[in-house]
């Protein structure tokens, strides 16, 4: 029931406004009854490939240890190392289909609350100026509850969405029962004959038909939440024939009334139902946007943990499930962005041709991808994954071909935030291990300097010293500056080493690789999944190794605080100021490594880049 509420309410709530937009595409109430009938094949054939066959039976087998998403489909790829420059472009495109996400993310909120609130100008003419204030109170709403978690949430919005989706089928039924006879869409030589008779009206009308399987990317992102077999039975049982049923019964209503085509779905209704249909359907988009909401925490934390994007508080939700988070940056953020795309674009018309065009490019990437994940990691043969690649690509090429004319008109948006948030995953990525390189290549080698102690003894005082370090065969450079400054050693010493892996999640017993090193030095790996919370304490309590005896209430953790000095000139000036700027206001390693701030010390350190 809760994957229900969370995963689907995107692709459930299309029907809002995706055939009214495919209708207008081939004339509104001038279109005509092929056109009609081709519109529905083309919409229930789409729901069948992209969703059914690509993502729930191809896609999400592609996992990532339970993990779904783009960015879990690139870790795949990461864990193979070499490829050259065919493995690295793979690793870009993987990088910018994350950055779309966060676009489909502002913009799934937006245009999801201000179709369902537009039905008050059908309930009572002149209430639209009503429709913006109205639409940003319910988006204010729904960000401000995500701080409850997806658990708490889905609970609540699972029979929510249960109810809409029987609603979205008892409507079609109603109106199904007035014309029967265009069930016969659903032979596939309707869209056939459609596209083929009419080419031009047929790819006109796809920029609105692809509104229907708009949803399919953050399924699949979701998928860490709650797994395949729920995710999967849920459309196969609900989801998938309420939306048939809904969709054909919006064509039965314009054959039967050509001049609803102005708003089909609220058309549907009886007049006495509008007004509890237009609460029902707020509702039910409040929810729509939880995917993709749900889904940008999840792959913003991967980004952190594989080092795409700077630290970020990251609360967890749930004691059972490491998927379930809440990352308030991202939630505030998304807000601000669906509020001011409301108001700027007034209309979810308007909006529309926004919707598509992030959603088809990743979903051509994810195409691309999974060719190289079937290629590489399944062990298919080239012919194999030619046939099913080519498959899937001529669906997702031809709607991106369809959305691509609407850059113009507004799908620049999307583009623009993809564009801006992959430069700044690149250059995060590539300028912190370049300040990693300059912190750490003048330093000794760690036997050297454990090997320096039995020749110089230093004074010991009791308990273990803790030092983070990115480089466990280097001694860490704030060991260093504690013993030029303080002159002692601790009579225990922990170097470790956070290694966050390409896999979600690491099991307990395969945490921590622990090696003595001698005079008391202990070299300690922990190994996470970039699913799991980097607890670190905890990790190295649980640690049950002879003589380690590691007492957390006795240990220390020191840290250095790096302070970078942006010089960069020419075409290095802006990336190098950019991250500098980053690298400032992201929170201490301490809130990242859940260390007891009354246990931490810091050391800091100038970096000119």
């Amino acid at each position: 029931m809760a994957a229900l509420g969370v995963v689907f309410g995107d692709i459930g709530t299309s029907p809002l406004y995706a055939f009214r937009e495919a209708l207008r595409a081939v004339g509104g109430e001038a279109a005509s009854v092929e056109a009609v009938l081709g519109i529905l094949s083309l919409i229930v054939w789409s729901l069948i490939v992209i969703v059914t066959i690509k993502y729930l039976a191809v896609v999400m087998r592609a996992d990532n240890e339970g993990e779904g998403g783009v960015l879990a489909l690139t870790a795949l790829l990461m864990a193979r190392r070499g490829g050259g420059r065919l493995h690295g472009a793979l690793i870009g495109l993987g990088i910018f289909g994350t950055a779309l996400l966060y676009g489909d993310g502002m913009i799934t909120p937006a245009i999801s609350v201000l179709a369902s609130v537009e039905g008050l100008d059908v309930a009572v003419p002149g209430l639209g100026r009503y429709v913006i204030p109205l639409a940003c109170l319910v988006l204010v709403g729904l960000f401000a509850v995500q701080r409850r978690g997806t658990a708490a949430i889905g609970a609540v919005f699972g029979p929510a969405t249960l109810l809409w989706f029987v609603v979205l089928a008892v409507l079609g039924v109603r109106w199904l029962a007035t014309d029967w006879t265009v069930l016969r869409a659903v032979n596939p030589t309707y869209a056939i004959a459609f596209v083929v008779g009419h080419p031009g009206l047929a790819f006109a009308a796809l920029g609105g038909i692809f509104l229907v399987v708009t949803g399919s990317e953050a399924l699949y992102a979701d998928m860490g939440h709650f797994g395949k077999r729920p995710i999967r039975l849920a459309w196969a049982v609900v989801v998938f024939p309420a939306l048939v049923l809904n969709y054909f019964g919006q064509g039965a209503l314009i054959l039967h009334d050509p001049a609803a085509a102005d708003n089909p779905f609220y058309r549907m209704a009886p007049t006495w139902g509008v007004i509890p249909l237009i609460v029902l359907a707020t509702i039910a988009t409040v929810i729509a946007s939880q995917a993709l909401i749900s889904g940008a925490f999840s792959i913003t934390r991967q980004a952190v943990q594989l080092g795409y994007l700077p630290r970020v508080r990251v609360d967890q939700t749930s004691r059972r499930e490491y998927g379930q988070i809440y990352v308030p940056v991202v939630n505030w953020g998304l807000m601000v962005a669906a509020i001011a795309l409301v108001v700027g674009f007034g209309s979810s018309e308007g909006l529309a041709a926004a919707y598509g065009i992030a959603v088809t490019i990743t979903m051509v990437i994810t195409a691309l991808l999974l060719a190289a994940v079937m290629w590489r990691r399944w062990g298919w043969s080239r012919l194999r994954v030619a046939t099913v690649t080519a498959a899937f690509l001529v669906v997702d090429v031809a709607y991106f071909a369809a959305n691509i004319v609407k850059v113009v008109d507004g799908g620049w948006v999307p583009l623009a935030v993809g564009f801006s948030l992959a430069g700044v995953m690149a250059v995060w990525k590539f300028e912190r291990n370049r300040m990693l390189e300059i912190t750490w290549k003048t330093e000794p080698s760690l036997e050297r300097f454990i090997g320096s102690i039995g020749d110089h003894p230093q004074p010991r005082v009791e308990g273990t010293a803790v030092y983070l370090s990115p480089k466990p065969a280097v001694t860490p450079p704030v060991l260093l500056s504690n013993l030029r400054h303080n002159q002692v050693l601790h009579e225990r010493v922990l170097i470790v080493t956070v290694s966050t892996e390409t896999r979600p999640v690491v099991l307990p017993a395969r945490r921590a690789t622990v090696h003595p090193l001698g005079e008391g030095f202990f070299s300690v790996i922990l190994h996470f999944g970039f699913s799991d919370v980097l607890d670190v304490p905890h990790a190295l309590g649980n640690i049950t190794m002879p003589d380690f005896g590691f007492d957390g209430d006795q240990a220390t953790y020191f840290l250095g605080n790096v302070v970078v000095d942006a010089r960069g000139r020419g075409i290095r000036r802006w990336p190098v100021a950019l991250f500098a700027r980053l690298h400032r206001n992201t929170p201490s390693p301490a809130r990242q490594f859940r260390l007891p701030i009354d246990q931490v010390v810091e050391f800091g350190d100038l970096i000119v880049m």
